[in-house]
């Protein structure tokens, strides 16, 4: 996914950027915008006095003065004032293209816009590489502080301004937050001035960016820029599974790409029969189970007699003709008949293999038989027993001698325990007498 300037590494991302799939070596953004006004050699008079500006690779784009004519044009990295200082970007549109990106926006051409100070010069841009170092190690410190506070909310992205003077944290929480600590620890903390914007899950993930499960990068950060809402009545239409796991994306949300051929959808159940989930026969009833909508074919799976039946697969155009004909009163004899697609067995093709028996001769291997194999083993087994008996005998007899020896020289070996027998006689047992 690397542009011109940065070529592709492991993984389809780009050398050296680091920014999960997105090239920030300068000449590409997250939301690019073409500027195809600016390649064609067209002088204009009356020239469109206002350009687009995008700051930390197009997660934030926004609207200035130019007051500086052609000595600033398109992918020129400018300073612009903010009003709490100034901050750094590049723009990424100009001319009459700006007018209708504000229309698309509805941004009022009659607001007040800050102005474009200069052209960035090395040291600016050495100051907001410092600034976008800084934003990795405030963003985990954030995390931290938010966290020992106790607040419901996540830090999704920090932004620090080109001068490094104000940071902005962007959040997201599913209710009402009190930041006002929060703040205080912020700006004892960091020491710059503290701004608090809270944006949706879908925003987060525009800003953060990533791979969606169809491998290309997240639409909503690279080229979406409105989000509708999605319902799975979408999935619904679409005949898909309603898996939330499946359906939902980075973001926790149901996938923006379920409405892109939602409306071909649409279009397609249009001509398919409605009130069709069941068909009755003089036999029993079908019940659908699935459409092809493209195809225009219906599966039902059919039930005869009180049984399971097999699955049927009908024209829409034949489900049409039942329909009517059970209105009637009218039912067919048999779903079978009626089928679109029949079940073919498939023949038995010749794929052209020729016989290499006089070819090709395999030499004869010798088997061994196990009885064999279980004969020698219980002999060396016999062999092995009749050694441990000799040997168990030889000791038997040293310790023999070694006893008889002892008893002649008058040692005495260890005293075998002998029990004790209680002498009971059968009529019960003899009662003691305790000694007083």
């Amino acid at each position: 996914m690397g542009c011109a300037s940065c070529s592709s590494g492991t993984g389809g991302s780009p050398m050296g950027c680091e920014n999960k799939g997105h090239c920030t070596s300068g000449r590409c953004n997250k939301m690019n915008t073409y500027d195809w006004l600016s390649q064609l050699e067209i002088y204009d008079k009356n020239d469109f006095d206002i350009v687009e500006v995008s700051f930390k690779n197009g997660a934030r784009k926004e609207f200035f003065k130019n007051e500086l004519g052609d000595r600033v044009v398109t992918g020129d990295m400018v300073v612009v004032d903010t009003g709490n200082g100034y901050d750094v970007g590049r723009i990424s549109l100009s001319g009459e293209l700006v007018r209708i990106q504000m229309k698309k926006k509805r941004v009022n051409e009659d607001r007040i816009f800050s102005n474009i100070i200069r052209r960035a010069h090395h040291r600016d841009l050495e100051k907001l590489q410092e600034a976008r170092n800084l934003e990795k190690m405030a963003l985990v410190r954030a995390r931290v502080i938010a966290r020992t506070l106790g607040l419901e909310m996540k830090i999704g992205d920090v932004e620090y301004q080109g001068d490094k003077r104000k940071a902005t944290f962007y959040y997201t929480a599913d209710g009402r937050v009190d930041f006002r600590e929060l703040v205080k620890q912020y700006a004892k903390e960091f020491r710059v001035k503290i701004e608090m914007r809270q944006i949706g899950s879908r925003q987060e993930s525009a800003r953060i960016g990533g791979i969606g499960s169809c491998g290309r990068e997240l639409c909503c950060s690279t080229w979406l820029s409105d989000f509708k809402t999605v319902s799975t009545s979408a999935a619904r239409y679409q005949y898909i599974g309603i898996n939330q796991s499946k359906l939902s994306g980075q973001c926790g949300r149901l996938k923006c790409c379920l409405n892109y051929e939602l409306d071909t959808y649409m279009d397609a159940l249009r001509d398919f029969p409605k009130k069709a989930d069941y068909l009755k026969t003089k036999f029993g009833s079908a019940q659908m189970i699935k459409i092809d909508i493209f195809k225009g074919l219906m599966y039902y799976g059919t039930n005869i007699d009180g049984r399971r039946g097999p699955v049927v697969t009908l024209d829409k155009e034949q489900v049409k003709k039942i329909l009517e004909m059970n209105k009637k009163g009218e039912y067919p004899d048999d779903l079978m008949s009626l089928q679109a697609v029949k079940e073919v067995a498939p023949e038995d093709e010749d794929m052209g293999y020729g016989q290499v028996d006089d070819v090709v001769e395999l030499p004869e291997t010798k088997k061994r038989r196990r009885g064999r194999g279980r004969s020698r083993g219980r002999g060396r087994n016999s062999n092995q027993r009749s050694h441990s008996n000799g040997s168990n005998s030889k000791s038997d007899e040293s310790k023999s001698g070694d006893n008889t020896q002892n008893q002649a020289t008058g040692t005495k070996g260890k005293p075998r325990k002998k029990k004790r027998r209680n002498n009971r006689k059968r009529g019960g047992n003899k009662s003691t007498t305790d000694k007083k």
